[in-house]
């Protein structure tokens, strides 16, 4: 979704990635994409321990 947001010009990680991708920028994509995860993993994880404390 970030990288579909910079596609209509939002800014942020999204546009690191489109501009390697446009420039054959293999480090740099790779570092944008890999902090992509990082932050969806964290969000993940962040999410799923409110919910585990709800239910009990």
């Amino acid at each position: 979704m970030v990288v579909i947001g910079s596609m209509i010009g939002a800014k942020g990680l999204g546009m690191e990635v489109l501009l390697s991708i446009t420039r054959i920028e293999v480090g740099r994509g790779f570092e944008a994409g890999i902090s992509i995860v990082f932050l969806a993993i964290i969000i993940d994880r962040l999410t799923h321990s409110g919910v585990g404390r709800k239910e009990q």
